[in-house]
């Protein structure tokens, strides 16, 4: 069985189901999955689990990730970027780059952010693209998310004007709704030109192998999955508590905060998923040896 992490650089104009299929197919096997969705459009980093890390897949998937994104400015779209139909146009020429730097500063922290219609959040068992497809429009709850980073890098002004953003947020955060909601916030309406993910799950671009060059050699430690985890290297005695699913005394860390994840190693084996609760470090899951 092939057990292991792909990070590739994902090219335009392919689902990150596509993406999946082919690996699947390259390395003859069904036990394939990814830590994060790319929309179609999208481009970069793109992390693969194959056999045992699949098991741990959820943890991947669920930290932080940064984008460089380009908007436009005065021209809103039914889908929020580029590959929807244009809705409104505004004149964006008054636009400064300082309008979108104060503007910003709204959008950073926690906010409550309403998914987009295209997208594959599940309203009443159905993905929320499907009932769009059909030209349906249904309520959708706004949803917890968290920005670290949202910075204007470049600007071009005019009556479409332009610009260039670097972002890191939680996973879950629709950054072509950022922008939709940033237009909005200043007064132009705006639509995302292009996304690139940077980083995701402890892995950058620089980690990242276009998917045509993706071979054998491509392949990295199934350890490498939780990467982006706060890690404890297991004694014997812990190993022998791990497997029976025991709860362990928290290690004196200022910065492992309440319920973070904690992958538990042995020789480059992750034996466990631990989570901060308290004083105390309680099993979340074990993996089957």
């Amino acid at each position: 069985m092939t057990d292991g992490v792909i990070v590739v650089d994902k090219p335009p104009g392919m689902t990150s189901h596509d993406v999946v299929d082919e690996i699947r197919r390259r390395f003859k096997t069904k036990r394939v999955g990814h830590a994060g969705t790319l929309d179609p459009d999208a481009t970069g980093v793109l992390v693969l689990a194959l056999g045992k890390a699949t098991k741990l897949l959820p943890y991947a998937a669920a930290s932080d990730k940064s984008y460089a994104a380009e908007a436009r400015f005065g021209v809103t779209t039914s889908t929020q970027d580029a590959s929807g139909e244009v809705s409104e146009r505004k004149d964006a020429s008054s636009l400064t780059s300082d309008d979108i730097a104060r503007a910003l500063e709204a959008f950073r922290g926690d906010l409550e952010q309403v998914p987009p219609m295209v997208s594959a959040v599940r309203v009443g068992g159905e993905r929320l693209y499907e009932k769009a497809r059909r030209g349906e429009e249904v309520e959708r709850e706004a949803r917890k998310v968290y920005v670290t980073r949202f910075d204007i890098i470049d600007f071009t002004g005019g009556e479409e004007a332009e610009a260039s953003f670097e972002i890191t947020c939680s996973a879950g955060t629709y950054v072509r709704t950022l922008i939709h909601d940033l237009g909005v916030a200043v007064g132009t309406g705006a639509h995302m030109t292009s996304l690139r993910r940077t980083r995701a799950s402890g892995f950058s671009d620089a980690d990242s192998v276009p998917l045509a060059a993706v071979e054998r050699t491509s392949l990295r430690p199934a350890l490498e999955i939780v990467r982006a985890l706060a890690r404890l290297d297991a004694s014997d005695e812990i190993a022998t508590l791990v497997a029976d699913g025991r709860s362990l005394g928290a290690p004196q860390e200022p910065d492992l905060h309440e319920g973070q994840p904690v992958a538990i190693v042995r020789d480059s084996d992750v034996l466990a998923i631990y989570e901060r609760r308290g004083h105390e470090l309680r099993a979340k899951r074990v993996i089957p040896r």
